[in-house]
């Protein structure tokens, strides 16, 4: 059978963790656990051992079909798909036949399934042992803070980088044989494992070195996408039936990266669910009168607003708002500092560069940040060579290496290399060239269609790049089409 090719498949594998009874436990001290090998990078003289019985995908699938069958899930394929069930897949038994995390008897059957174990407690903390040859320690962070967030912003939960001392969860990216029975097969295959809490090596997850982790694109392994469900392994969970849900069995590449409901429900089966802060009171008065925290988004006009890892972020004041498939999120408005610690208290503009930096710009200074960290800034506008401060917006416009930035002030707008931190003319070029566009502007971004939006004021103009001009009906309202907000707040 021939083997498809992986770099255009979506259903890589995740190989995890089998229950701790099943799995032989290494030898040695439990003290060791952590320890790496001097030859971990050495090809094992049993590898092509194990190779040689392999399949067409190097996944072996050590659930019968017919275990599967005493329970069905509403919306799942049919048992005896041979199409399904011959998918290659994780060896994890997916569907414990034990009553932990779910209903039995005539009672509805939970989608998500536990494992049986949780953390006795909330704040966790992770350490990095090795990283991955592609990228750079830094990157590799922020990733791995990205997915640990996605539980966190549903949860009580909370994940702290340590880089000495004990660490509750140790990542570690490793290859082939590497001390806990699950060995590695190189690229493909085997992509990573993770170790549930209360087994012997609770908080435990490998990664496979020899894969080509990527993130952000489908030209590898997405980092993120097997972290995020490494971290839901860890925390407790077992695989989940539902398509498309992160703690699927199978490996599948999607952006944004979301938990799915039932990912959600089965976390916060585990952990609770998480209560939203209660907004600050400003303390600031003017005119004896106490001003209230987070503006009306059905009243407002904004500040700079920009797509960011497939999300709509609309900025106001100290604020911002985080739009999620065309749904405002659960906990916003929230401040902007929860996301980028140092960011200004008002944003003129904003926008993510290629490499998936953020760029804010407030007054005559800028800052960079990757996802949560700051990297740059504040630093003069003037070390990018914009020959004007105060812009009104930013954006990334285009596909591929055709992408530019523009930002726009007063009428012009300028081209910005973000790669080469330069302007490719000093000369600004005019706001007439984008037909149907007012001249002064507070904020745009191109959504995932490609077009490109315009706000001003409480409206915003949608621009077709293919015919280069704002599409009929336009302009509309702000608040209507991206907050819901009725009909009657503008009459």
């Amino acid at each position: 059978m021939m083997r498809a090719p992986r770099l255009l498949s979506s259903a890589f594998v995740l190989h995890l963790i089998l229950f701790v009874h099943s799995l032989p436990v290494p030898e040695g001290k439990a003290s060791a656990r952590h320890k790496a090998s001097a030859s971990w990078l050495q090809k094992p003289h049993l590898y092509s051992l194990k190779k040689r019985g392999r399949s067409s995908h190097p996944q072996d699938t050590l659930k019968d079909v017919s275990q599967t069958k005493e329970v069905h899930v509403e919306g799942a394929p049919p048992e005896n798909s041979t199409e399904f069930w011959n998918r290659p897949r994780c060896g994890v038994p997916d569907y414990p036949r034990q009553k932990s995390g779910t209903f039995v008897g005539r009672q509805r059957q939970k989608r998500f399934v536990l494992f049986g174990g949780r953390w006795d407690k909330t704040d966790l903390t992770y350490k990095i042992v090795r990283f991955p040859r592609q990228m750079s320690k830094d990157k590799v962070r922020s990733i791995l803070r990205e997915a640990s967030q996605v539980w966190s912003d549903v949860t009580p939960l909370t994940f702290t980088e340590v880089s000495h001392g004990r660490a509750d969860i140790i990542i570690d990216f490793t290859r082939y044989w590497h001390g806990d029975s699950l060995p590695f097969d190189g690229p493909g295959g085997i992509l990573a494992h993770a170790f549930f809490p209360r087994t012997h090596r609770e908080g435990d997850i490998h990664f496979d070195y020899d894969e080509t982790w990527t993130v952000g694109n489908d030209l590898g392994t997405d980092l993120l996408q097997v972290a995020a469900h490494e971290f839901g392994h860890v925390l407790g969970l077992q695989h989940s039936l539902v398509p498309g849900a992160v703690m699927s069995p199978f490996y599948s590449f999607t952006y944004p990266l979301q938990l799915s409901e039932d990912d959600k429900q089965g976390i916060q089966y585990l952990y609770g669910s998480r209560h939203p802060p209660t907004p600050p009171v400003s303390t600031e008065m003017f005119s004896n009168e106490i001003l209230t925290t987070a503006p009306d988004a059905c009243q407002t006009d904004f500040d700079a607003v920009s797509m960011i890892r497939g999300e709509l972020f609309f900025f106001k004041s100290r604020y911002v708002w985080r739009i999620r498939d065309g749904r405002l999120q659960t906990g916003y408005p929230a401040l902007a500092s929860r996301h980028w610690q140092g960011i200004p208290d008002r944003v003129d503009a904003a926008f993510e560069d290629q490499s998936g930096n953020i760029w804010f710009f407030q007054g005559g200074s800028y800052w960079v940040f990757d996802a949560g960290r700051q990297i740059t800034g504040p630093a003069p506008v003037q070390h990018l060579g914009l020959p004007v401060s105060d812009v009104q917006a930013a954006l990334m416009w285009g596909q591929g290496k055709a992408q530019k930035v523009y930002v726009f002030k007063s009428g012009r707008y300028w081209r910005f290399i973000p790669e080469e931190n330069r302007v490719d003319t000093v000369h600004p070029r005019s706001m007439h060239e984008w037909r149907g566009v007012p001249s002064n502007i507070d904020g745009a971004f191109q959504d995932l269609h490609g077009y490109v939006h315009f706000l001003r004021g409480k409206q915003y103009w949608k621009y077709d790049p293919m015919d280069q001009t704002v599409l009929e009906g336009y302009p509309r309202v702000i608040g209507m089409d991206f907050f819901s907000c009725p009909v009657s707040k503008y009459r």
